[in-house]
């Protein structure tokens, strides 16, 4: 898997119970995912059609750094499946850990939101 993208867990993605928000989880997982859509296409008009199951394995915790990891899981004649797994590193201890994972479906529309083609050179 290649890394798509990091993020910083901050005070304000915190919440109640001290860990980070799940929305918080969920909308950087789909901006990761678009981003691997978007370059194995070379599209940037793929839109979301269906997220998988998203397991939440471990908390995340304010100071650890989210690496967010991808691939493509399988490109359709309009559509892109896009597995992404989440890693998070705590600087100071070190520790690493698997927090998260899931699959995105993408599919590639026109400008009048018709399904389109993918086309790959």
């Amino acid at each position: 898997m290649q890394l798509i993208t990091q993020h910083l867990c901050l005070e304000k993605d915190i919440g109640a119970n001290g860990n980070l928000f799940g929305g918080f989880m969920m909308a950087w997982l789909d901006e990761a995912a678009a981003i691997l859509a978007f370059q194995s296409t070379k599209s940037c008009r793929m839109v979301t059609l269906l997220t998988k199951e998203i397991k939440f394995i471990k908390a995340v915790k304010v100071g650890d750094i989210i690496q967010m990891k991808g691939e493509v899981g399988h490109m359709g004649r309009t559509s892109v499946t896009i597995n992404v797994l989440v890693n998070s590193h705590h600087p100071e201890s070190g520790e690493e850990s698997i927090v998260c994972k899931t699959s995105f479906v993408f599919v590639k529309i026109d400008e009048d939101g018709n399904k389109q083609s993918i086309e790959i050179e």
